[in-house]
Protein backbone atom coordinates (compact mmCIF):
# COMPACT_ATOMS: atom_id res chain seq x y z
CA UNK A 1 0.00 0.00 0.00
CA UNK A 2 1.48 3.44 -1.10
CA UNK A 3 2.59 5.81 1.80
CA UNK A 4 1.49 9.46 1.54
CA UNK A 5 4.19 10.55 0.09
CA UNK A 6 4.20 8.37 -2.48
CA UNK A 7 1.16 9.65 -3.71
CA UNK A 8 1.09 12.21 -6.35
CA UNK A 9 -0.05 15.66 -5.26
CA UNK A 10 -3.42 17.28 -6.30
CA UNK A 11 -0.92 19.86 -8.20
CA UNK A 12 0.90 17.45 -10.10
CA UNK A 13 -2.40 15.51 -11.48
CA UNK A 14 -3.74 18.71 -12.25
CA UNK A 15 -0.22 19.73 -14.13
CA UNK A 16 -0.39 16.10 -15.85
CA UNK A 17 -3.74 16.28 -16.73
CA UNK A 18 -3.00 19.62 -18.35
CA UNK A 19 0.28 18.53 -20.44
CA UNK A 20 -2.32 15.74 -21.62
CA UNK A 21 -4.70 18.13 -22.50
CA UNK A 22 -2.40 20.09 -24.15
CA UNK A 23 -0.49 17.33 -26.07
CA UNK A 24 -4.00 16.03 -27.77
CA UNK A 25 -5.07 19.83 -28.69
CA UNK A 26 -2.10 20.35 -30.94
CA UNK A 27 -2.31 17.61 -33.00
CA UNK A 28 -5.69 18.63 -34.44
CA UNK A 29 -4.20 21.53 -35.11
CA UNK A 30 -1.17 20.26 -37.02
CA UNK A 31 -3.56 17.85 -38.94
CA UNK A 32 -5.59 20.54 -39.93
CA UNK A 33 -2.50 22.62 -40.80
CA UNK A 34 -1.16 19.96 -43.14
CA UNK A 35 -5.08 19.67 -44.87
CA UNK A 36 -5.16 23.07 -45.30
CA UNK A 37 -1.65 23.42 -47.04
CA UNK A 38 -2.84 20.11 -49.10
CA UNK A 39 -5.44 22.15 -50.37
CA UNK A 40 -3.56 24.90 -51.26
CA UNK A 41 -1.26 23.12 -53.18
CA UNK A 42 -3.85 21.37 -55.46
CA UNK A 43 -5.64 24.48 -56.38
CA UNK A 44 -2.33 26.22 -57.32
CA UNK A 45 -1.67 23.02 -59.29
CA UNK A 46 -5.40 23.26 -60.87
CA UNK A 47 -4.44 26.49 -61.84
CA UNK A 48 -1.49 25.84 -63.37
CA UNK A 49 -2.87 23.26 -65.34
CA UNK A 50 -6.17 25.41 -66.41
CA UNK A 51 -3.27 28.26 -67.60
CA UNK A 52 -1.77 25.52 -69.82
CA UNK A 53 -5.04 24.10 -71.44
CA UNK A 54 -5.84 27.95 -71.85
CA UNK A 55 -2.44 28.65 -73.35
CA UNK A 56 -2.74 25.80 -75.20
CA UNK A 57 -6.24 26.41 -76.70
CA UNK A 58 -5.40 30.26 -77.37
CA UNK A 59 -2.70 29.05 -79.35
CA UNK A 60 -3.31 26.07 -80.74
CA UNK A 61 -6.77 25.69 -81.89
CA UNK A 62 -8.88 28.21 -84.48
CA UNK A 63 -11.43 29.15 -81.45
CA UNK A 64 -8.53 30.00 -79.63
CA UNK A 65 -6.26 32.11 -82.01
CA UNK A 66 -9.66 33.84 -82.84
CA UNK A 67 -10.28 34.65 -79.26
CA UNK A 68 -6.63 36.08 -79.21
CA UNK A 69 -6.67 38.55 -81.78
CA UNK A 70 -10.65 39.77 -80.54
CA UNK A 71 -8.36 40.31 -76.79
CA UNK A 72 -5.54 41.91 -78.70
CA UNK A 73 -8.39 43.99 -80.45
CA UNK A 74 -9.74 45.33 -77.48
CA UNK A 75 -6.92 46.20 -76.17
CA UNK A 76 -5.79 48.24 -79.07
CA UNK A 77 -8.89 50.62 -79.07
CA UNK A 78 -7.93 51.28 -75.57
CA UNK A 79 -5.54 53.54 -73.80
CA UNK A 80 -3.29 49.87 -72.99
CA UNK A 81 -2.61 49.21 -76.71
CA UNK A 82 0.94 48.10 -76.21
CA UNK A 83 -0.06 45.25 -74.03
CA UNK A 84 -1.54 43.73 -77.34
CA UNK A 85 2.09 42.72 -78.02
CA UNK A 86 1.86 40.21 -75.13
CA UNK A 87 -0.80 38.35 -76.96
CA UNK A 88 -0.20 38.70 -80.22
CA UNK A 89 3.60 39.93 -80.39
CA UNK A 90 5.13 43.14 -81.32
CA UNK A 91 5.37 42.69 -85.23
CA UNK A 92 1.81 41.54 -85.42
CA UNK A 93 0.38 44.17 -83.13
CA UNK A 94 2.25 46.74 -86.15
CA UNK A 95 0.92 44.65 -88.54
CA UNK A 96 -2.98 44.58 -87.47
CA UNK A 97 -2.83 48.71 -87.23
CA UNK A 98 -1.60 48.95 -90.63
CA UNK A 99 -3.78 46.23 -91.75
CA UNK A 100 -6.84 48.51 -90.20
CA UNK A 101 -5.56 51.76 -91.21
CA UNK A 102 -5.46 50.81 -95.04
CA UNK A 103 -9.10 48.87 -94.51
CA UNK A 104 -10.76 52.15 -92.53
CA UNK A 105 -9.09 54.09 -95.35
CA UNK A 106 -10.87 51.85 -98.39
CA UNK A 107 -14.00 52.18 -96.82
CA UNK A 108 -13.69 55.68 -97.02
CA UNK A 109 -13.35 55.98 -100.78
CA UNK A 110 -16.64 54.78 -102.11
CA UNK A 111 -18.86 57.22 -104.45
CA UNK A 112 -21.50 58.02 -101.42
CA UNK A 113 -24.85 58.48 -103.78
CA UNK A 114 -27.67 58.27 -101.03
CA UNK A 115 -30.64 60.64 -101.05
CA UNK A 116 -32.57 62.00 -98.29
CA UNK A 117 -36.49 63.03 -98.62
CA UNK A 118 -37.11 66.04 -95.90
CA UNK A 119 -40.26 66.83 -94.91
CA UNK A 120 -41.52 70.08 -96.64
CA UNK A 121 -43.54 71.75 -94.46
CA UNK A 122 -45.98 71.65 -97.18
CA UNK A 123 -47.79 68.23 -96.04
CA UNK A 124 -51.75 67.79 -95.91
CA UNK A 125 -52.75 68.45 -92.36
CA UNK A 126 -53.43 65.21 -90.52
CA UNK A 127 -51.51 62.94 -93.25
CA UNK A 128 -48.79 62.53 -90.83
CA UNK A 129 -48.20 62.34 -87.22
CA UNK A 130 -45.59 64.60 -86.23
CA UNK A 131 -42.85 63.47 -84.70
CA UNK A 132 -40.87 64.72 -81.62
CA UNK A 133 -37.01 66.51 -82.67
CA UNK A 134 -35.68 63.82 -80.80
CA UNK A 135 -36.17 60.08 -79.49
CA UNK A 136 -34.23 58.01 -77.33
CA UNK A 137 -34.68 54.00 -77.37
CA UNK A 138 -32.43 51.60 -75.40
CA UNK A 139 -30.81 48.84 -77.22
CA UNK A 140 -28.90 45.56 -76.09
CA UNK A 141 -27.04 42.52 -77.38
CA UNK A 142 -24.61 39.62 -76.04
CA UNK A 143 -21.92 41.27 -74.53
CA UNK A 144 -23.43 45.27 -74.64
CA UNK A 145 -25.65 47.79 -73.51
CA UNK A 146 -26.65 51.51 -74.69
CA UNK A 147 -28.99 54.03 -76.47
CA UNK A 148 -29.89 54.74 -80.10
CA UNK A 149 -30.55 58.62 -80.33
CA UNK A 150 -32.69 59.33 -83.29
CA UNK A 151 -32.75 63.37 -84.70
CA UNK A 152 -35.37 63.72 -86.56
CA UNK A 153 -34.63 66.97 -88.43
CA UNK A 154 -31.07 67.08 -88.98
CA UNK A 155 -30.55 70.72 -89.58
CA UNK A 156 -31.23 71.24 -86.48
CA UNK A 157 -27.81 69.67 -85.42
CA UNK A 158 -24.86 71.97 -84.97
CA UNK A 159 -21.33 71.20 -84.05
CA UNK A 160 -20.61 72.37 -80.23
CA UNK A 161 -16.69 73.42 -79.09
CA UNK A 162 -15.19 74.67 -75.56
CA UNK A 163 -16.40 77.88 -73.98
CA UNK A 164 -12.58 78.51 -73.06
CA UNK A 165 -8.73 78.32 -74.65
CA UNK A 166 -6.53 75.90 -73.67
CA UNK A 167 -9.07 73.25 -72.17
CA UNK A 168 -11.65 70.83 -73.59
CA UNK A 169 -15.44 70.52 -72.07
CA UNK A 170 -17.63 67.93 -70.87
CA UNK A 171 -20.45 67.51 -73.14
CA UNK A 172 -23.15 67.69 -69.99
CA UNK A 173 -21.26 71.75 -69.53
CA UNK A 174 -21.71 72.34 -73.48
CA UNK A 175 -25.22 71.40 -73.79
CA UNK A 176 -25.95 73.28 -70.26
CA UNK A 177 -24.28 76.29 -71.30
CA UNK A 178 -26.12 76.66 -74.90
CA UNK A 179 -29.63 75.25 -74.11
CA UNK A 180 -29.10 72.19 -76.51
CA UNK A 181 -31.81 69.57 -76.15
CA UNK A 182 -29.47 66.72 -76.35
CA UNK A 183 -25.77 66.23 -76.91
CA UNK A 184 -23.28 63.45 -78.19
CA UNK A 185 -19.44 63.37 -77.95
CA UNK A 186 -17.67 64.26 -81.65
CA UNK A 187 -14.15 63.96 -83.37
CA UNK A 188 -10.83 62.82 -81.79
CA UNK A 189 -8.10 64.61 -79.94
CA UNK A 190 -4.62 64.56 -79.43
CA UNK A 191 -4.45 62.59 -76.18
CA UNK A 192 -0.50 62.20 -75.08
CA UNK A 193 -0.38 59.88 -72.56
CA UNK A 194 -4.02 59.42 -72.27
CA UNK A 195 -3.85 62.22 -70.36
CA UNK A 196 -4.41 64.78 -72.77
CA UNK A 197 -6.62 68.37 -71.79
CA UNK A 198 -9.27 67.69 -74.62
CA UNK A 199 -8.38 70.71 -76.68
CA UNK A 200 -6.18 70.01 -79.59
CA UNK A 201 -8.67 68.27 -82.47
CA UNK A 202 -7.18 65.61 -84.64
CA UNK A 203 -8.05 66.42 -88.34
CA UNK A 204 -10.97 69.48 -89.05
CA UNK A 205 -13.49 70.99 -87.45
CA UNK A 206 -15.91 72.72 -89.58
CA UNK A 207 -18.84 74.39 -87.67
CA UNK A 208 -21.55 76.50 -88.98
CA UNK A 209 -20.05 75.94 -92.51
CA UNK A 210 -16.96 77.62 -91.38
CA UNK A 211 -13.15 75.78 -90.93
CA UNK A 212 -12.79 76.30 -87.01
CA UNK A 213 -9.29 73.68 -86.95
CA UNK A 214 -7.05 72.68 -89.34
CA UNK A 215 -4.76 69.84 -88.54
CA UNK A 216 -4.13 69.00 -92.26
CA UNK A 217 -2.23 70.16 -95.52
CA UNK A 218 -4.00 72.56 -97.92
CA UNK A 219 -3.94 69.66 -100.53
CA UNK A 220 -5.02 66.23 -97.77
CA UNK A 221 -7.85 64.15 -97.65
CA UNK A 222 -9.00 63.27 -93.75
CA UNK A 223 -11.96 60.89 -93.08
CA UNK A 224 -15.04 63.26 -92.42
CA UNK A 225 -18.23 62.76 -90.43
CA UNK A 226 -20.61 65.56 -90.58
CA UNK A 227 -23.79 67.27 -92.53
CA UNK A 228 -24.16 69.33 -95.27
CA UNK A 229 -26.50 72.59 -95.22
CA UNK A 230 -29.70 70.69 -96.30
CA UNK A 231 -29.12 68.10 -93.26
CA UNK A 232 -27.19 65.68 -95.60
CA UNK A 233 -25.03 63.46 -93.61
CA UNK A 234 -21.50 63.60 -95.34
CA UNK A 235 -18.97 61.00 -94.32
CA UNK A 236 -15.71 59.65 -96.17
CA UNK A 237 -12.26 60.54 -97.18
CA UNK A 238 -12.59 64.47 -98.93
CA UNK A 239 -10.04 67.42 -99.11
CA UNK A 240 -11.18 70.86 -97.60
CA UNK A 241 -11.80 71.29 -101.62
CA UNK A 242 -14.00 68.80 -101.70
CA UNK A 243 -15.92 69.53 -98.65
CA UNK A 244 -16.75 73.43 -99.66
CA UNK A 245 -18.22 71.72 -102.42
CA UNK A 246 -20.28 69.85 -100.51
CA UNK A 247 -21.63 72.36 -98.91
CA UNK A 248 -20.51 70.78 -95.63
CA UNK A 249 -22.05 72.51 -92.44
CA UNK A 250 -20.86 70.55 -89.19
CA UNK A 251 -17.79 68.36 -89.38
CA UNK A 252 -14.97 66.20 -87.37
CA UNK A 253 -12.62 64.11 -88.26
CA UNK A 254 -12.66 60.38 -87.92
CA UNK A 255 -13.19 57.04 -89.10
CA UNK A 256 -14.17 54.51 -90.09
CA UNK A 257 -17.31 54.80 -92.24
CA UNK A 258 -19.55 51.33 -91.77
CA UNK A 259 -22.13 51.99 -94.25
CA UNK A 260 -22.76 53.50 -97.17
CA UNK A 261 -24.94 53.44 -99.76
CA UNK A 262 -27.48 51.12 -97.30
CA UNK A 263 -24.46 48.13 -97.47
CA UNK A 264 -22.66 48.07 -94.74
CA UNK A 265 -19.02 47.56 -94.82
CA UNK A 266 -17.83 45.13 -92.20
CA UNK A 267 -18.17 41.88 -93.34
CA UNK A 268 -17.83 39.67 -89.71
CA UNK A 269 -17.28 39.68 -86.30
CA UNK A 270 -13.70 39.45 -87.13
CA UNK A 271 -13.20 42.18 -88.42
CA UNK A 272 -14.55 44.46 -85.99
CA UNK A 273 -11.98 46.04 -84.43
CA UNK A 274 -12.46 44.38 -80.74
CA UNK A 275 -15.06 44.80 -78.08
CA UNK A 276 -15.27 48.56 -76.66
CA UNK A 277 -17.66 51.67 -75.37
CA UNK A 278 -18.62 53.10 -78.86
CA UNK A 279 -20.74 55.73 -80.79
CA UNK A 280 -21.30 56.78 -84.16
CA UNK A 281 -23.52 58.42 -86.68
CA UNK A 282 -25.57 57.89 -89.24
CA UNK A 283 -28.86 58.86 -91.38
CA UNK A 284 -32.20 57.03 -92.19
CA UNK A 285 -34.00 57.88 -96.61
CA UNK A 286 -35.95 60.42 -94.48
CA UNK A 287 -33.23 62.33 -93.24
CA UNK A 288 -33.17 61.42 -89.45
CA UNK A 289 -29.73 61.74 -87.89
CA UNK A 290 -29.10 58.34 -85.52
CA UNK A 291 -26.94 58.08 -83.09
CA UNK A 292 -25.69 55.29 -81.11
CA UNK A 293 -24.01 55.53 -78.13
CA UNK A 294 -22.77 51.94 -76.56
CA UNK A 295 -21.20 51.85 -72.82
CA UNK A 296 -18.33 49.19 -72.14
CA UNK A 297 -15.72 48.20 -69.85
CA UNK A 298 -18.33 47.64 -67.42
CA UNK A 299 -18.70 43.96 -66.46
CA UNK A 300 -22.45 42.76 -65.39
CA UNK A 301 -23.77 45.83 -67.54
CA UNK A 302 -22.06 46.08 -70.46
CA UNK A 303 -18.96 45.09 -71.92
CA UNK A 304 -18.94 46.52 -74.87
CA UNK A 305 -19.57 46.94 -78.69
CA UNK A 306 -17.38 45.75 -82.11
CA UNK A 307 -17.96 48.15 -85.00
CA UNK A 308 -19.97 45.15 -86.53
CA UNK A 309 -22.35 45.30 -83.80
CA UNK A 310 -22.77 48.87 -84.10
CA UNK A 311 -23.19 48.89 -88.02
CA UNK A 312 -26.30 46.02 -87.67
CA UNK A 313 -27.69 48.28 -84.95
CA UNK A 314 -27.49 50.65 -87.70
CA UNK A 315 -29.02 48.79 -90.86
CA UNK A 316 -31.59 47.10 -88.12
CA UNK A 317 -32.82 51.18 -87.22
CA UNK A 318 -32.61 52.02 -91.03
CA UNK A 319 -29.28 53.91 -91.82
CA UNK A 320 -28.17 54.19 -95.33
CA UNK A 321 -25.10 56.07 -94.40
CA UNK A 322 -23.10 55.68 -90.87
CA UNK A 323 -19.31 56.10 -89.70
CA UNK A 324 -17.51 55.73 -86.58
CA UNK A 325 -17.03 58.80 -83.54
CA UNK A 326 -14.71 58.78 -80.78
CA UNK A 327 -15.47 56.35 -78.68
CA UNK A 328 -13.75 54.54 -75.65
CA UNK A 329 -13.88 56.59 -72.28
CA UNK A 330 -14.80 59.52 -74.78
CA UNK A 331 -18.53 58.17 -75.17
CA UNK A 332 -21.44 60.46 -73.76
CA UNK A 333 -24.88 60.71 -74.40
CA UNK A 334 -26.49 63.96 -72.70
CA UNK A 335 -30.35 65.12 -72.32
CA UNK A 336 -31.61 68.44 -71.96
CA UNK A 337 -30.39 70.35 -68.73
CA UNK A 338 -27.11 68.29 -69.22
CA UNK A 339 -28.26 65.15 -67.72
CA UNK A 340 -25.96 62.09 -68.82
CA UNK A 341 -27.97 59.61 -69.72
CA UNK A 342 -25.61 56.78 -70.17
CA UNK A 343 -22.80 54.82 -68.35
CA UNK A 344 -19.49 56.73 -69.60
CA UNK A 345 -16.34 53.95 -69.01
CA UNK A 346 -14.00 56.57 -67.65
CA UNK A 347 -13.09 55.90 -64.10
CA UNK A 348 -12.18 59.83 -63.86
CA UNK A 349 -15.92 60.40 -64.76
CA UNK A 350 -17.02 62.33 -67.68
CA UNK A 351 -13.95 63.48 -70.27
CA UNK A 352 -13.16 67.11 -71.90
CA UNK A 353 -13.63 67.02 -75.58
CA UNK A 354 -12.79 69.60 -78.31
CA UNK A 355 -16.26 68.86 -80.24
CA UNK A 356 -19.75 67.69 -79.48
CA UNK A 357 -22.93 67.26 -82.01
CA UNK A 358 -25.58 69.21 -80.30
CA UNK A 359 -29.33 69.78 -80.76
CA UNK A 360 -31.25 72.53 -80.64
CA UNK A 361 -34.48 73.46 -81.13
CA UNK A 362 -33.96 76.82 -83.10
CA UNK A 363 -30.09 76.43 -83.75
CA UNK A 364 -29.91 79.85 -85.44
CA UNK A 365 -30.14 81.29 -82.44
CA UNK A 366 -27.14 79.62 -80.99
CA UNK A 367 -23.60 81.15 -81.05
CA UNK A 368 -20.77 79.06 -81.16
CA UNK A 369 -17.60 81.22 -81.58
CA UNK A 370 -14.76 80.01 -83.06
CA UNK A 371 -12.29 78.83 -79.73
CA UNK A 372 -9.21 78.37 -81.82
CA UNK A 373 -9.14 81.00 -83.78
CA UNK A 374 -5.48 82.65 -84.52
CA UNK A 375 -4.10 79.35 -82.93
CA UNK A 376 -1.87 77.26 -84.91
CA UNK A 377 -2.16 73.54 -83.76
CA UNK A 378 2.04 73.46 -83.41
CA UNK A 379 1.10 75.67 -80.91
CA UNK A 380 -1.27 73.98 -78.75
CA UNK A 381 -0.01 71.81 -75.67
CA UNK A 382 -2.63 68.70 -75.82
CA UNK A 383 -0.79 67.70 -72.37
CA UNK A 384 -0.66 70.97 -70.35
CA UNK A 385 -4.06 71.20 -68.10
Amino acid sequence: MPTPSSLPSRSTVRKNQGQQKKKTTRKPRRKKKGVFLQFIGRLVVTFMVIGVLATLWLFLTPSGNSMRYLMADTLITTQHRHWAKYIIGQAELDKRVAAYQAQFDAMGTEEDTHTINLPTGEEEEGTEEEKPLIEIEEVSGTSYHGYVLTVNDPTKIRLGVPAKIGKGEKVSSMVARTGAVAGVNGGGFADPNWKGNGFKPIGVVISQGKLYYNGIGANDATQIVGIDKKGKMIAGKYTLTELSELGIQEAVTFQPRIIVNGKGQIKSQKEGWGIAPRTAMGQREDGAILFVIIDGRQPGYSIGASLYDVQQIMLDHGAVIAANLDGGSSTVLVTEGGEIANKPSSEYGERYLPTAFLVFEDPDQVEIPNIWEGLRPQDIDAGKK
